[in-house]
């Protein structure tokens, strides 16, 4: 009976040491404070824009100033494509660099161009065929007015090849969880806070390469 009840009380203790451990949850490390302004409101705005929830953003795609890698000269602006990157080069071989979002499959377009125009709070005018795809969009064929909600947000940064507009734009968009992503219809995004940065450093006619 002795031999039985150590047995038992051995059963039972090894069962609470192989028992399921509970999952260990990670808090990620707080956002430093000068990224929290950099991604901060901005009340001033025609649209007043709100602070972008960045903690959700993996750090790489916090704006940041980095070594020029690009190869190309100061004053232009390189879509590094496959990293879901955006440089804008600047002298002293530094650049500044942005996460971004970019054309999905089928979508996606390359090559060398330039800036020619930049607005603030465009209207949206979505392409023909795009309508086509996607029915829903016909309220907006003759134009979205700008605001919070509009397809290139914040600003927008038209690019042509020659006295050809590709169609294609760099504009802000407000969802966090499209920054690294392949999710547009070609066009490059930014969270508006970057976007409006970019506008700022960018002068039209600024060359564009954007790698794919």
């Amino acid at each position: 009976m002795l031999a039985g009840a150590a047995s038992l009380s051995a059963l039972a203790l090894a069962g609470c040491a192989t028992s399921t451990p509970r999952p260990v949850v990670v808090t990620p490390p707080p956002v430093p404070f000068d990224v929290l302004a950099m991604y901060g409101p901005l009340p001033d705005e025609e649209f007043p824009v709100p602070a972008a929830p960045i903690a959700q953003l993996d750090p790489q795609y916090w704006r940041q100033e980095v070594d020029n890698i690009t190869g190309e000269p100061a004053g232009t602006v390189v879509v590094d494509t496959p990293n879901r990157f955006l440089y804008w080069t600047m002298p002293d071989g530094r650049a500044m660099r942005y996460g971004v979002g970019i054309g999905r499959d089928g979508f996606a377009w390359g090559g060398r161009a330039h800036i020619a125009y930049k607005r603030k709070w465009p209207v949206w005018t979505p392409p023909s065929e795009m309508v086509d795809r996607q029915p829903e969009l016909e309220v907006y064929r003759h134009g979205q007015p700008p605001g919070l909600n509009n397809a290139l947000g914040a600003r927008a940064l038209y690019i042509h090849q020659g006295n050809r507009d590709t169609l294609y734009r760099l504009h802000g968009n407000m969802d966090i969880h499209s920054i690294g992503k392949a999710v547009s219809s070609g066009c490059v995004r930014l969270l508006f806070q970057d976007v409006i940065d970019l506008y700022d450093r960018v002068p039209s006619g600024s060359p564009i390469v954007v790698i794919q």
